[in-house]
């Protein structure tokens, strides 16, 4: 029989935070991790006790996680990142699209099809990408350097899954332009987004080649994952829409991270409050 650990994280992890987790998981001890995680011991790891727990972090702004005792992060062989909104603070298309004035147009339906409104991702994309016709390509390496940053913890994530192993995978419904910044500048093992049409430096309003969408993700992982020999217990996968839900359902440790409801209902996990970095807590050394 499993033996489970309950990790809570918050930004503002009081002592009487911890104290309440640990009884309503009727754990046997508590280790403090640091100012923001602790690692309740031997929990109660019932339906019922799980849904209290969740629903006293969703109250208590709490990330809350069962864990296996003894879960190793050097276990794991694959870590599979969204981009737009995961491993980055915004959404590109939609910054990108500020600079032709339809930032409102584009980003509606970007919201859509996040919450899993739109069902055919393709679809959206393409609705999408024709508003940023006769935009100068120039805008994309302005939206680079003015607007797109890393999510909290993305750094310190990504470099202590390397330092244990572990290959990294961007996979992203966006665009190559940042997955390939971000793959060079965070040393990542492969990315793969769509490809921006462009004719004499002006966008035009298409996508080159068969759009990357939630299957295409999926697929992508699962070679990936296959190549390296990884079980499903060996994946971590991240990612906030509904389009990464594909994705997600290969992963054991499948992530919601600031996610839309839809996601958060299906993934094993959720980061609502910690930053990228708090999946590091949930394992031992």
């Amino acid at each position: 029989m499993t033996t489970f650990n309950l990790v809570v994280q918050s930004p503002a992890l009081a002592s009487d935070l911890i104290e309440q987790a640990a009884a309503l998981s009727e754990a046997s001890g508590v280790q403090r991790i640091s100012t923001t995680a602790a690692r309740l011991l031997k929990v109660n790891d019932s339906a019922d006790t799980r849904a209290e727990l969740l629903a006293w972090g969703e109250r208590h702004a709490v990330d809350t996680a069962y864990i296996a005792a003894g879960s190793r992060l050097a276990d794991c062989k694959v870590l599979a990142m969204d981009m737009d909104s995961t491993l980055i603070n915004i959404e590109c298309i939609d910054e990108i699209a500020a600079f032709g004035g339809v930032k409102e147009q584009v980003a509606s339906i970007t919201e859509a099809a996040m919450r899993g409104e739109i069902k055919d991702f393709s679809e959206s994309l393409t609705r999408r990408v024709a508003f940023l016709k006769g935009l100068s390509a120039e805008v994309l390496q302005q939206v680079y350097n003015q607007k797109l940053r890393l999510n909290p913890g993305a750094e310190q994530l990504v470099s202590t899954a390397q330092q244990a192993g572990i290959k990294v995978l961007l996979v992203s419904g966006g665009f190559t332009f940042f997955t390939e910044k971000l793959k060079a500048r965070l040393s990542l093992d492969a990315a793969h987004a769509n490809v921006l049409d462009q004719e004499d430096g002006l966008l035009t309003g298409k996508v080159n080649g068969r759009i990357l969408d939630a299957q295409g993700k999926a697929d992508t992982l699962a070679a990936f994952a296959q190549a390296l020999g990884a079980q499903t217990q060996q994946i971590i996968a991240i990612g906030d829409g509904a389009n990464d839900l594909k994705m997600l359902g290969l992963a054991g440790y499948s992530v919601a991270y600031r996610a839309k409801p839809v996601v958060r209902a299906q993934a094993n996990y959720a980061l609502n409050f910690a930053g990228l970095d708090g999946v590091l807590n949930w394992f031992e050394n």
